[in-house]
């Protein structure tokens, strides 16, 4: 009995002999390791439920990834179908034996193994295999019963002497028994050798019972009960009268083993009848498991992808309309690049070591083709033995096993959901119903007509032939129309004229040619899409030694007509070989010049980046001379006091200028030699960014301030001179003096002296105030404090910008910080500065 895999909306309609789909399950079977798993594989068949087969194909992705991360995996010799052993454990009463015992154990140790592998998979495989994890998720443990019930069996299948007290200790009593019988016989041997009666000093058994052989004619000496006889005749097996009452004692002792022996076989029967379930459904599941290794290894092995299907990632072509329910209608298309027949591919790897012996090894061609919506029939046309027929083939096979979750041997397949697979290939001749080859074939057809629709896969082989060329010609087309009409997935092949013909000239239908090197005379197995071929039979016949007279009478007895068309096909694959040669060389080209470009981009990169830090050497070292100047011209000051006012407003300006150099050259020189101000207008550091209307601003060219009336476009200001307005580029604009807020209205403390009844005063601001402040140790609260009376005394002494130092730690006082500093009234804006000035452990403040 075999487990039974439930295929939810199989398909019926399968051409399975012509497509050869039980040789493919037998090559598939090939992979299992267990006969259970190999009789599983055998009944595979497409099923047409998209959620299914993709959930399938799932579960083989699933297991190539245990396969390759998992380790070594656990074996599945010991599989099999167990439910009707599992069922006559269940019959009250029952025993099994020892060996139904011992299989049922082994199932269920590597049972409970799977689990434990797949429930707790090595390394980070636990959120990557969730369908495989769903077949053991309702499997309960089951190492304590196997543990329990192969503990208390030997390698030989005998129970152990432990199985339990009651059989340890019959077990020892049989050993003293046996001692005992051993030393009587032994006394009785040496009394009858000493008299001459014994034949052999020999202990032996039969019928369970310890005998002693006697010679024949001294058998009446020893008394006893004899127990048979030599086949001579000369020696007889006596049990003396001593030993029999200690044979009797251990045939009881035998009995009482068996008994209790059978006692623990029911006992481990109960044990198993309760577990029944839990091993069936486990089972059932290693069965699984050793069809999904099998389809692993088989397409490793055939190096297979996973088909797609009709989804939204497998059809980026969206028709534009669109359901009543208003969901999207995805576009079918079957497209195979780089397909290989299995069964054509193993059986040249058979013969690969042969042949390359000779020097004649041989590789399966691969086949490309691609049908849409629009498109869905496929003329192929050619010369004998060019491949027509296996190209057919293939595109069936690998639709047939991409519907029944078997991954398909090719570089990319992307296929509709078929309801059938209809094929009329080969020879359709049957003596039995008297049915010529050709009637064979129309009555095919007929059945194929009938049943073909709109998700129906149709292969048709040499339709039109082994009839009349003109009424075969006629037939061929009018069936290919009739498919058409009821839109099915139609590859069919042929030789005929008007086939080709009615591929070229009819939409939704298109040619395709298998090639033939006529210099060899061997077919090249190549499939070109979207030109007919020519079948060249004269031509081969001529190659091949054919009778001259013959060739030349047959050429004479063809059509002008058709002899131009045989040549025009030959002349367009010649230069459709001369195309595919060419454009090799253009690609090949193509890979050189972007070698090169990258070569030379390369060395651009190395130059340039070069030329940029020599460039940047050049200016610090500018800087450091203007430093050296400053601070000699505040040290030629003769007032003390002013000489350190200086001096620090000096450095508080050189430390400012030292930061704005180094932002300035990391966004015009950086930035431009990455890219990365590509498209952004705001990349220039010295073009003025955020003004605004009201803005006072100096310009560059006149020298004065302006006040922003406008702004025509994003570069382009009006500003007014006194009484004079005139419109200036963004670039024009040296500064922003002051913003249109500080124009429009006093500041906050004027504003605050300006109302009635109101007295203020403020201390004068600190011109020697720091820009920044460091309150790293302090509390959220502590620092909050600190940093609303800093932002005072900065916002008083006028300072555009300030820095905190709050450190990183675990980013409490950041973000407190940062959180207060944005709902301030005098604040600007918030902004975390670069590695250079601190990164996450400071904010930058830019005030109003």
């Amino acid at each position: 009995m075999a487990f039974t895999r439930s295929i939810p909306q199989r398909v019926s309609d399968c051409s399975g002999s012509a497509l050869e789909w039980d040789h493919l399950l037998e090559l598939l079977a090939g992979y299992a390791q267990s006969a259970a798993g190999k009789a599983c594989i055998r009944e595979f068949g497409p099923s047409r439920e998209q959620e299914w087969i993709e959930r399938e194909h799932s579960k083989v992705d699933e297991t190539r990834l245990l396969m390759n991360r998992g380790g070594s995996l656990p074996g599945l010799a010991a599989l099999f179908d167990p439910s009707e052993l599992l069922a006559k454990a269940r019959i009250e009463g029952a025993a099994l034996d020892a060996e139904e015992i011992r299989s049922v154990a082994m199932l269920a140790d590597v049972i409970a193994t799977w689990a434990g592998v797949l429930q707790e998979p090595a390394g980070d495989l636990a959120e990557k295999l969730p369908r495989l994890r769903e077949l053991f998720g309702e499997v309960l443990p089951l190492k304590p019963l196997a543990d329990s019930i192969r503990g208390k069996f030997l390698p030989d299948g005998t129970l152990e002497d432990d199985a339990s007290p009651e059989l340890r200790r019959i077990r020892r009593e049989m050993e003293q028994q046996h001692r005992a019988i051993e030393n009587s016989l032994r006394a009785a041997l040496r009394r009858y050798s000493e008299g001459g009666s014994a034949q052999d000093e020999l202990i032996t058994i039969r019928g369970e019972r310890f005998v002693i052989p006697v010679k024949a004619e001294w058998k009446r000496r020893v008394h006893g009960v004899v127990h048979g006889a030599s086949s001579s005749g000369q020696t007889v097996y006596v049990e003396p009268l001593e030993t029999i009452e200690l044979n009797n004692e251990l045939v009881r002792l035998l009995e009482d083993e068996q008994a209790e022996i059978h006692r623990i076989f029911r006992t481990m029967t109960r044990q198993i009848a309760q577990h029944a379930g839990v091993i069936l459904k486990g089972a059932e599941a290693l069965c699984e498991v050793d069809t999904l290794l099998a389809r692993a290894r088989f397409a490793v092995e055939f190096i297979c992808v996973r088909p797609k299907f009709g989804d939204d990632s497998t059809f980026p072509t969206l028709a534009q309309s669109a359901r009543k329910d208003g969901a999207p209608i995805f576009v079918p298309e079957l497209r195979l690049k780089k397909a290989r027949h299995p069964l054509l591919e193993r059986g040249l790897a058979v013969q690969a070591h042969a042949l390359r012996a000779q020097g004649e090894a041989r590789q399966v061609v691969p086949i490309s083709l691609t049908l849409t919506d629009e498109v869905r029939q496929l003329v192929i046309s050619g010369p004998n033995t060019g491949g027509k027929s296996v190209t057919l083939k293939t595109v069936g096979l690998l639709a047939m096993m991409a519907q029944s979750g078997i991954p398909v041997p090719a570089a990319e397949a992307v296929l509709p959901v078929f309801d059938a697979f209809l094929a009329d290939i080969g020879d359709a001749q049957s003596i039995e119903q008297n049915l010529s080859t050709f009637s064979a074939h129309v009555m095919n057809v007929n059945r194929i007509a009938k049943r073909a629709d709109a998700a129906s896969l149709v292969l048709l082989d040499e339709l039109g032939s082994a009839t009349d060329p003109d009424e075969g010609s006629a037939l061929a087309v009018a069936i290919a129309e009739h498919f058409l009409r009821v839109r099915a997935w139609v590859v069919l092949s042929t030789h005929l004229t008007a086939l080709k013909v009615y591929a070229e000239n009819t939409p939704g239908v298109v040619n395709a040619a298998v090639g033939f090197d006529e210099e060899t005379l061997a077919p090249t197995y190549e499939l070109r899409q979207g030109v007919p071929g020519a079948s060249a039979g004269i031509n081969v016949a001529a190659r091949l030694g054919l009778n001259t007279k013959i060739v030349e009478r047959a050429r004479a007895r063809m059509g002008s007509q058709t002899e131009e068309i045989g040549k025009f096909l030959s002349r367009l694959h010649e230069q459709l070989q001369e195309l595919a040669v060419e454009r090799e060389r253009v690609q090949k080209l193509e890979a050189e010049l972007r070698h090169e470009r990258q070569r030379l981009d390369a060395e651009g990169m190395k130059e340039q980046r070069a030329k940029v830090q020599e460039m940047e050497q050049k200016l610090t070292s500018l800087l450091k001379d203007f430093e050296y100047q400053m601070r000699e011209a505040v040290k030629a000051i003769d007032d003390r006091a002013a000489q350190q006012k200086l001096s620090k407003d000096a450095e508080r300006r050189i430390s400012r200028l030292r930061r704005g150099f180094a932002e300035s050259f990391n966004d015009a020189v950086v930035a431009h030699h990455t890219g990365a101000d590509q498209g952004d207008t705001n990349a220039q550091p010295h073009v003025v960014r955020n003004v605004g209307v009201g803005d006072t601003v100096r310009l560059k060219t006149l020298g004065k301030d302006a006040v922003v009336q406008r702004q025509i476009d994003d570069k382009t200001f009006e500003v007014s001179v006194g009484l004079m307005k005139m419109r200036v580029g963004r670039d024009e604009i040296a500064a922003v003096v002051k913003t249109g807020a500080a124009v429009s209205a006093a500041s906050p403390l004027q504003a605050a002296r300006a109302q009635k009844g109101i007295s203020v005063t403020a201390a004068e601001p600190d011109e020697n105030l720091n820009w920044e402040i460091n309150v790293i140790g302090r509390t959220a609260d502590e620092a909050r404090d600190e940093v609303e009376k800093f932002l005072d005394r900065a916002f008083l002494a006028g300072l555009p910008r300030v820095r905190i130092i709050h450190g990183t730690g675990m980013g409490v006082l950041r973000r407190t910080l940062r959180a207060y500093l944005e709902k301030h009234p005098q604040v600007a804006s918030v902004t975390e500065p670069g590695q250079n000035e601190g990164g996450a452990g400071a904010t930058v403040v830019e005030l109003r």
